[in-house]
């Protein structure tokens, strides 16, 4: 019992007598004699955040260890709790070197007068000198080693430095470590506006941070909380009824979860830039957050297995604003650990609106020009309709909005389905095809790879008047110039697309026209897609199971675009007006179109029978060169028995012919000028086109027997 006196007599003694020490003159000599360089300040590690396009945070992930440790300059945490945490712990942390000498003194007196210690006489600067070099034992020697980190410390930064570790390093319990952390796990907030309450419970963990977490001893916590409100109340800071009203504020006794906000570009984020603290991404907070809303939402009326993906880009400049791939990152179940935006499916009919922007720009096709909708087929290749059903002759802005297949591989013929392919890569959103294949017509109904991404970029480049830019996840990431980059497809024909889009029928319970869009549904059920946009954005819309098997019935107008149309709905009041025509466009009906603009495809593909026979070559109006003594191909398709050859209304026998519904004959013109072949069938269908042909004596620079444009 003496002896425990003595040693804690000794020790007051010891901290009165260098309060003195340094109360009398010697702390400036100490200073001096100080190192400049002692802590390793810049090693401390703090966690990886990844924030949005204001500074917001979306997802901190854990040191290595398992802490959370977050950076904080005083600039982000509420003045409130600044001023109180001064107030309580360090009065004049402002005045002092790292070491407080009156505190020192006052400590040690306490100490003598009531037998064990009241306060440690410790300064903030202190506290954060032992938090970056932690020890066990509690002796006279720690405390002096202690108070020259403190002065080392003071020597080498300014107090707004030493208050920001201060804010990191600050311990509240469990893996918590820091005031942001602290307040992100038990307010769920940034710690940037906090009430009384909220801030006075911050300031009194770190006394005892473990015998005082609100989560695991909510009672103590309480009464830790109220010993710092009442010594602010004594300091006169707060006035009895704030500090009343304080006290009856109930304890968040449960331990919130810390913000995982695009976790999936949080992650890649990290990933790409593995070296950086902090990492700024494109993508707006409140957006994600809405949209991750209805992500979870839909998700529990969808199968068990069945997942979802969205991603917004802005059009003006490729920024991706949001990024949601499943409602949960931990389902195991929907593969939430997949980041599903990237993963590479059939795009189903999202391409078809490529296939007649290039139609459009080639100038082969108009919104309001007819095209065939009826049974065809490119050799061995049959395309169909999805409900099996043909429309027949229809302009070719509904062939479109109505995702009619035939058109679209009538009009890919014409294009080009490497051409497209091309084109697409070209833009930076090229197609994923087997190792050794090239594009054919199957592109054009989704037989080809792409991402949601992808798909999001492309047609953000519709809207953009046909210059998409390179996704930016980034805001660092430098914005394609006017120029620089090749277009998607010509304004005029970006517009054409996307005023025919505009028109797509919305689905059920949605209003027309608000926004331009189109569905797809791959091969055999298994993806559902929705992309759409109005003057600003583009969302773009995957469904299905991330393992690739089929869900019966999910079609992308009934699964996807519901989800679209409510994302926008979310997300404005009202869509952005989509732009107006270009100089160039043609706004016209049918009947005022040139004429080569007012039909097209009569002749494209190899046409059924069902409707008689056809010829596929010459097609009508076309003009031919005719070589000396050269015999020109006259190709037919489709038709029953046997076929008949007119020239100008005269039966003639050809050489060549075939079998019904792919015959090739070959005959020589009689001389130059207009001339029409027919042909008919068994049953009296026939077909004709009107040719001009030239002879040598005109001037001409195509090649013999070679279709000249006009």
């Amino acid at each position: 019992m003496r002896c425990a006196v003595r040693r804690r007599l000794a020790r007051g003694a010891g901290i009165a007598l260098l309060g003195g020490i340094l109360l009398s003159g010697g702390t400036y000599a100490w200073v001096v004699g100080v190192r400049a360089a002692a802590l390793p300040v810049s090693s401390i590690a703090t966690s990886v955040e990844v924030l949005d396009r204001e500074g917001r945070l979306l997802r901190p992930f854990a040191l290595p260890d398992g802490r959370w440790r977050l950076a904080a300059q005083a600039g982000d945490v509420d003045r409130r709790y600044l001023d109180m945490l001064v107030a309580y712990e360090d009065r004049r942390f402002y005045q002092h070197v790292g070491v407080d000498p009156l505190a020192l003194i006052r400590a040690a007196g306490q100490m003598l007068l009531g037998g064990r210690i009241v306060s440690g006489g410790s300064t903030l600067t202190m506290q954060v000198a032992r938090l970056m070099e932690p020890r066990t034992e509690r002796s006279l020697a720690a405390k002096f080693r202690q108070m020259r980190r403190a002065i080392e410390l003071e020597a080498r930064l300014s107090k707004r430095e030493i208050l920001a570790l201060y804010l990191a390093l600050a311990p509240f319990g469990g893996n918590i470590e820091g005031v942001r952390a602290a307040s992100l796990a038990y307010f769920g907030k940034e710690p940037r506006r906090l009430t009384l309450a909220e801030a006075a419970l911050l300031v009194a963990l770190p006394q005892a941070p473990e015998a005082r977490r609100p989560d695991r001893n909510a009672a103590g916590a309480e009464r830790a909380r109220a010993q710092v409100l009442a010594r602010l109340e004594e300091t006169g800071l707060y006035g009895a009824a704030e500090i009343a009203f304080a006290q009856r504020a109930p304890i968040a006794a449960q331990r919130q979860a810390m913000p995982m906000l695009a976790a999936h570009a949080a992650e890649a984020a990290r990933a790409e830039r593995s070296a950086q603290a902090r990492h700024r991404l494109a993508i707006d907070a409140p957006t994600q957050a809405r949209l991750e809303e209805l992500a979870g939402e839909r998700l529990r009326t969808l199968g068990p297995k069945v997942s979802l993906a969205l991603v917004m880009v802005d059009n003006a400049s490729g920024e991706v604003l949001a990024h949601v791939s499943g409602g949960d990152p931990l389902d195991a179940g929907r593969a939430g650990a997949v980041d599903l935006t990237r993963a590479i499916r059939s795009p189903g009919s999202t391409l078809k609106p490529f296939i007649y922007g290039l139609a459009f720009e080639d100038g082969v096709a108009h919104p309001d020009t007819l095209i065939e909708d009826r049974p065809v087929r490119f050799g061995a290749y049959r395309p169909r309709n999805f409900d099996r059903d043909y429309q027949g002759t229809v302009p070719v802005r509904q062939a479109l909005q109505l995702s009619l297949n035939v058109p679209a591989v009538v009009l890919l013929e014409a294009v080009g389905p490497q051409r497209l392919a091309a084109r697409l890569g070209s833009v930076g959103f090229g197609l994923h095809l087997p190792a050794g294949e090239v594009a054919g017509l199957a592109v054009g109904l989704g037989g080809v790879g792409m991402s949601l991404e992808a798909l999001a970029g492309l047609y953000a480049g519709v809207a953009n008047g046909g210059a998409p830019h390179h996704l930016r996840a980034r805001l660092d990431e430098g914005v394609t110039g006017a120029g620089e980059a090749p277009r998607l497809m010509s304004e005029v024909a970006a517009w054409y697309l996307a005023d025919a889009l505009a028109g797509t029928p919305a689905p059920k319970n949605e209003r027309a026209g608000r926004i331009a869009f189109k569905t797809g549904t791959s091969y055999g059920y298994r993806d559902a897609w929705a992309v759409g946009f109005d003057g600003r954005r583009t969302i773009a819309v995957w469904v299905g199971r991330p393992d690739g098997q089929p869900v019966p019935g999910m079609i992308g107008r009934e699964a996807a675009a519901p989800i679209l149309f409510e994302a926008f709905s979310r997300l404005v009041s009202q869509p952005a007006p989509l732009r107006g025509a270009p100089r160039g466009a043609i706004v016209a009906r049918n009947a005022e179109l040139p004429p080569p603009l007012r039909h097209f495809g009569r002749n494209a593909g190899q046409l059924a029978s069902a409707e008689g026979p056809r010829i596929a070559f010459p097609p009508d109006g076309a003009w031919l060169e005719r070589g000396e003594g050269e015999a020109l191909p006259l190709k037919v398709s489709g038709g029953s028995g046997g076929l008949t050859v007119l020239i100008d209304g005269v039966p003639a026998v050809l050489a060549g012919g075939g079998p019904a519904g792919a015959a090739t004959y070959f005959w020589q013109p009689a001389g130059s000028g207009f001339v029409r072949l027919t042909v008919m069938d068994a049953v009296g269908a026939s077909d004709s086109v009107i040719l001009r042909i030239r002879g040598p004596e005109e001037a001409s620079s195509l090649p013999a027997g070679r279709l000249s444009g006009r």
